[in-house]
């Protein structure tokens, strides 16, 4: 077994497996008689903010008017919303750790298999691990139950092993460590010359 052809199953997951993300980046910037204002589309309806556009836009005064901007952020949500979104995320990592799991025993045991899947995997990532699976089902069956008693045994073995006090800290000292670094690059250190002065 050559240690260069194992990492395959991992280079091809890797390039096309999981989505960096399906929330797109929307910030709109509505112009409003007062002040700045921040507002969501998890609080405001779309409707408030084409009213709020409406009444704005057909305005022309003989006197100069105030105008400030409203920013409206379509990025993340409240914490009130719910975790449905990382519940998705978890689920289709075990996806797709499941498929290089079950790849890698393929690799060691049945090249022929190994290489239909691999096949497979290129052409359907396993990102979004409900449709891969569904799709993997449709060809091999057998193939698709075996991701899936991966993935459900890995889940286990996570939910055994992960200390979620542990977790939270190192969220914390990472949060921590990146607010340092960050104050640390921002603040402008005095030189040794403007701390001597000269006297007389």
């Amino acid at each position: 077994m050559a240690g260069g052809a194992v990492s395959c199953p991992s280079l091809c997951l890797a390039r096309g497996g999981m989505p960096s993300g399906n929330r797109t980046r929307t910030v709109v910037v509505v112009r409003e008689r007062r002040g700045v204002e921040l507002s969501s589309s998890f609080v405001n309806s779309w409707q408030d903010r084409r009213r709020m556009m409406i009444r704005g836009g057909g305005r022309r005064g003989k006197g100069r008017r105030r105008s400030s901007s409203v920013i409206v952020s379509e990025v993340a949500g409240q914490y009130e919303d719910g975790f449905e979104d990382v519940k998705l995320q978890i689920l289709n990592y075990f996806t797709y750790k499941a498929v290089r799991t079950v790849m890698n025993q393929l690799y060691e045991m049945n090249p022929t298999q190994y290489r239909w899947f691999y096949d497979f995997v290129v052409n359907n990532k396993p990102g979004d691990g409900k449709r891969f699976l569904r799709t993997l089902g449709k060809e091999r069956h057998e193939l698709a139950e075996r991701v899936m008693v991966t993935r459900l045994h890995l889940y286990a073995k996570w939910i055994k092993k992960c200390n979620h006090a542990e977790m939270y800290k190192e969220i914390s000292d990472e949060n921590l460590e990146l607010m340092r670094a960050r104050l640390m690059e921002t603040v402008i250190w005095p030189s040794d010359d403007t701390n001597t002065e000269k006297v007389g």
